[in-house]
């Protein structure tokens, strides 16, 4: 890149990681909806019901994913801590628009009245 004034400019962009101790971060979700992928390839939208001291993880209303495709509703399940790749929590603004998709979808239909 070359800077206004013809000198050359090197950007250095590097993201920066900051390490976070896992115990803390696992309880401050505990009772928060968590998104858990294992090492092979399932995703698990659930909600965080405990954590062990190995980080074993109980997670209950568990919706699974497979290659991004909703596979069923697993209800409770039981996550050994050696087959997570990852676990994050669900933002709470998708929470809110994923309950407003569901009232919608839920929703009985309106019966249309009709005066002539």
């Amino acid at each position: 890149m070359t800077s206004p004034r013809g000198h050359q400019v090197t950007l250095n962009l590097r993201l920066q990681t900051v390490p976070v101790n896992p115990k803390p971060f696992l309880n401050n979700l505990t009772g928060k909806k968590v998104i858990v992928k294992l090492k092979w390839g399932m995703e698990y939208k659930s909600f965080l019901v405990s954590v062990d001291s190995y980080m074993n993880l109980q997670l209950a209303n568990s919706e699974e994913y497979i290659e991004g495709q909703f596979t069923g509703n697993l209800g409770e399940i039981l996550i050994r801590c050696n087959n997570v790749l990852y676990l994050r929590g669900v933002p709470e603004d998708e929470e809110i628009e994923e309950a407003e998709e569901d009232r919608w979808i839920h929703r009985p239909p309106y019966r249309i009245l009709a005066s002539i």
